[in-house]
């Protein structure tokens, strides 16, 4: 499959953005829209989302220009809507915005899985459909809302699309300037592939952290337990601070893949479980060193 890149003939738009669309103004979309204002990338920016308190809140941050109020009116001039709303609402947004789309709007969205929204698109956008792009940029922090957002979260980071055969070739050159812009390296792969290695890298770590705090918090002792809590502990958990609903809505969109991912583990779990009750040192220290070689080999100091 040719690169982002290779796919257009002609080069990413310099010009920018004239109006932005932005479904859900929290990390990630606060955060790219103040990305491209400090590049001066696009002209005005709408805001769109449920809490009227954080559209407020990202008014008064200079992330967006204007509160809509409806869908159909944050659209009617949008050059690019962005979709970065919780995997669970995909679905409704795509169906309000679609009859009220302009011929040139691009539309595109941040979710964590692809397959899932893929379909929602399809279903929901006809013959708009090619001009809707699959993207996820791989960013973030644990923090949700508004005010997380930071202008600098996208540089040096990478931004995964997964086009479609029917996908327009102008739409995506516009979806990866865009992310260029704001610092991104794009990279492009199928749905299935990109679900079935997030499921990995990025579900399977969120869900075990997740796990862990609630099974620490469960104990009689959780006060005690947590008081005495190190840099390790709250590294390994840092992320179960993430936003419940957002995760709620990966689990259930990449079910299959995840739940791949946890048998694998719970295998491995097993495997440490016997050695520690056999005794076997040697074959702890030698899993722990294959593990450390890994790591060392295939992850670059963040």
């Amino acid at each position: 499959m040719k690169s982002a890149a290779a796919r257009g003939s002609r080069p990413a738009h310099r010009r920018g953005i004239g109006t932005l669309a932005v479904f859900g103004v929290g990390l990630i979309g606060g955060s790219f829209a103040l990305a491209l204002k400090k590049r001066k990338a696009v002209t005005r920016v709408v805001g769109v989302g449920r809490s009227r308190a954080n559209l407020q809140v990202a008014r008064r941050l200079g992330i967006i220009d204007e509160i809509a109020v409806d869908p159909a009116r944050a659209v009617r001039d949008a050059d690019l809507v962005l979709l970065a709303v919780p995997l669970g609402q995909t679905a409704a947004v795509l169906a309000q915005i679609a009859p009220h789309l302009a011929a040139h709007t691009v539309v595109t969205d941040a979710g964590s899985t692809k397959r899932d929204v893929i379909a929602a698109a399809r279903r929901h956008l006809g013959a708009v459909f090619a001009r809707f792009v699959p993207a996820h940029p791989i960013a973030g922090t644990e923090k949700s809302g508004a005010g997380a957002a930071f202008g600098d979260l996208f540089e040096g980071r990478n931004l995964i699309v997964t086009p479609e055969p029917e996908t327009d070739a102008r739409a995506l050159r516009v979806v990866s300037a865009a992310w260029k812009r704001v610092g991104m390296k794009v990279i492009e792969m199928t749905a299935h592939r990109h679900d079935r290695i997030f499921a990995l890298v990025s579900h399977l770590p969120h869900l075990l952290s997740f796990a862990l705090v609630d099974q620490l918090a469960a104990r009689k002792d959780a006060p005690v337990v947590f008081r005495h809590s190190g840099g390790g502990f709250r590294d390994l958990t840092r992320i179960a601070g993430s936003s419940p609903e957002m995760w709620r809505d990966i689990c259930l969109a990449n079910r299959d893949e995840i739940l791949s991912a946890l048998d694998d583990y719970l295998d491995e779990l097993e495997l440490l479980h016997g050695m520690i009750d056999a005794g076997d040192g040697a074959g702890l220290e030698l899993k722990f060193a294959a593990a450390r070689a890994a790591r060392a080999k295939w992850l670059k100091p963040a």
